[in-house]
């Protein structure tokens, strides 16, 4: 019974799903075309139920870092004291400006996030720096193209060179294009054939360890 609750009924469900929005994409049958719209409307009301048990999961996980008093511990209790605040406020108050979680998210979250940004911003420069290091031909041609391209991209750019946007224009659309259309079709691939185990039962790992 709970190799089939745990299994079989799973990869069941998820064989089904998969054939019924293949056969939905391929097929013009209004009465597909509904099941399938109800479907989307169940993934939303999963999707709700899996966020709810993703806050339970690391309210648990915070409580218990709390109480043993681990390892950076009072980041926990400060999780937790927002996250009890933003949830109350949410569901008694709504999400409408002027509530408190509309206070929270404008004047805690957003500059948090512009900062978390930022920050990122620095190690792409620092990266960006270790890469662009002419050592070898692949790496000059590497620097020569981002340089052309940011110098391109900005007002001093036409002062340096009246050409350089076109160029840049012409690097954007072409030799960049080119290589991102491979990636997206390598991509696309990818994905195909990955959504291919899951229905066919090959790959099971969102079954879990069991």
């Amino acid at each position: 019974m709970n190799s089939f609750f745990g299994k079989q009924l799973p990869i069941a469900v998820t064989f089904f799903a998969g054939i019924v929005m293949i056969v939905t994409f391929f097929s013009g049958n209004s009465a597909i075309s509904d099941f399938s719209q109800s479907q989307l409307v169940w993934v939303t009301i999963v999707g709700g139920f899996a966020l709810l048990l993703g806050v339970v999961s690391i309210t648990k996980v915070s409580l218990d870092h709390v109480r043993q008093r681990k390892k950076d511990w009072p980041y926990k209790v400060v999780l937790l004291v927002f996250l009890a605040i933003s949830s109350v406020g949410a569901i008694f108050e709504g999400t409408e400006q002027g509530t408190v979680y509309d206070w929270l998210f404008q004047n805690m979250n957003s500059p948090m996030m512009s900062t978390m940004f930022s920050l990122l911003a620095f190690y792409i420069a620092s990266a960006a720096y270790r890469a662009f290091r002419a050592r070898t031909l692949e790496a000059t041609i590497l620097l020569i193209t981002a340089t052309v391209v940011m110098l391109g991209r900005v007002p001093m750019g036409r002062l340096i060179y009246e050409y350089l946007p076109q160029i840049t224009d012409w690097i954007m659309n072409y030799p960049n294009l080119s290589v991102q259309r491979g990636i997206i079709i390598g991509a696309a691939l990818g994905a195909a054939s990955m959504s291919l185990r899951i229905i066919l039962g090959i790959e099971r790992t969102y079954l879990g360890r069991s």
